[in-house]
């Protein structure tokens, strides 16, 4: 039988379409996936994101401890409630998970991992955490709420309470801050401003609700998936797993190489890798001709070199279909995929779509 959020219910009540996602009953859409695409896009919806994991990490060698665990580096944290975007290792440089970190202080971490990826990243993290002062302790109090679109932050104040108001007043994007029990960062998934709430699980419903009340509409993991597309944000088991390293995921930028003293899990098998040479990259592709690019098509280059869409779909806000793929780095300006026996031309741009509602291709 598939898990419920503390939202299930709610879900219910606003006619969702529930279907299994990673042993969840979750919803997939409300009615239109299209249309609560576009919500976020110009107003604000609210997602379900109760089946990812909260993670703490606690004791004095917390700091020792994730410098060891993760590819980007927290000792760049020094504000409380400042978050990280990183990923997770294994010692042959694959990622087991990409996941976002906040600092609370130095013996006092939280970190929020997908779904899919639960009980392995428990397991692995608890493995790695023997050779250190540190309790791992999964966080079953919450149920967490994304709220996303240009309308979000200020629809959602309305429903805060007065102290909270005051605490999210000057929060910058990625950050969190803790106001009477509810864990309120100002991050997401969509390419949109908006916060990601953890709220104490027998609140949940009834903060749902104001925010039904406030104007803010519920969407699913259907949206939620063209629009982190369209932003062009990776998804674990997609753009990158256990067999593909950051630097051929578009996450080099998450690898913090100095100093050099530091020692992450999986840092010598990058080394290896870029003295060697990258050979694949991601990039964005729009196709030029009619279809729709799903993952897992043939991408051929103009030299005859192949690579593989990871994601794709047909993009709401461009009214074309965009993928994100993983190609030879001798990639040009253009390529063709491979839908349904014919090759059908695409432009090779930037993996990244649509940001803050405004095309960027």
């Amino acid at each position: 039988m598939a898990k419920q959020t503390p939202f299930y219910q709610c879900h219910l009540d606003a006619n969702a379409k529930v279907v299994d996602f990673g042993g969840w009953d979750m919803p997939l859409h409300y009615g239109s996936q299209l249309d609560e695409h576009h919500t976020v896009r110009q107003d604000a919806g609210m997602f379900d994101v109760s089946h990812m994991t909260i993670i703490d990490i606690q004791g004095e060698k917390a700091t020792d401890f994730l410098r060891h665990l993760l590819t980007n580096d927290v000792a760049k944290l020094t504000e409380s409630g400042k978050a990280l975007y990183t990923g997770m290792l294994n010692h042959e440089g694959g990622v087991i998970d990409d996941l976002i970190v906040y600092f609370i202080d130095q013996s006092n971490y939280r970190i929020v991992v997908n779904a899919s990826t639960r009980e392995k990243d428990i397991a692995w993290i608890s493995q790695q955490a023997q050779d250190f002062s540190v309790t791992v302790s999964e966080n079953n109090h919450f149920a967490m709420l994304a709220i996303q679109g240009p309308e979000a932050i200020a629809k959602t104040n309305q429903i805060l309470s007065e102290a909270q108001k005051q605490a999210v007043k000057e929060l910058k994007v990625f950050f969190a801050v803790d106001s009477e029990g509810f864990f309120i960062a100002r991050t997401g998934y969509t390419g949109e401003d908006g916060y990601e709430i953890m709220v104490p699980s027998d609140q949940a419903s009834a903060f749902w609700n104001k925010l039904l009340q406030a104007g803010v509409k519920p969407c699913g993991l259907g949206a939620r998936d063209t629009l982190r597309l369209e932003a062009g944000m990776n998804l674990y088991g997609n753009e990158m797993d256990e067999d593909i390293s950051p630097l051929e995921a578009n996450m080099g930028w998450t690898v913090t190489w100095q100093p050099e003293e530091r020692d992450f899990i999986g840092k010598s098998a990058l080394i290896a890798q870029k003295e060697t040479g990258v050979k694949n990259k991601l990039v964005g592709l729009i196709l030029e001709g009619k279809g729709i690019i799903r993952s897992g098509m043939k991408v051929i280059l103009d030299n005859g070199e192949q690579g593989t869409t990871t994601s794709g779909t047909m993009s709401p806000s461009l009214k074309k279909s965009i993928a994100i793929a993983r190609v030879p780095k001798t990639v040009g300006e253009s390529v063709m995929v491979e839908i349904r026996g014919k090759h059908i031309p695409a432009k090779v741009v930037k993996a990244s779509f649509v940001r803050m509602g405004k095309a960027l291709v």
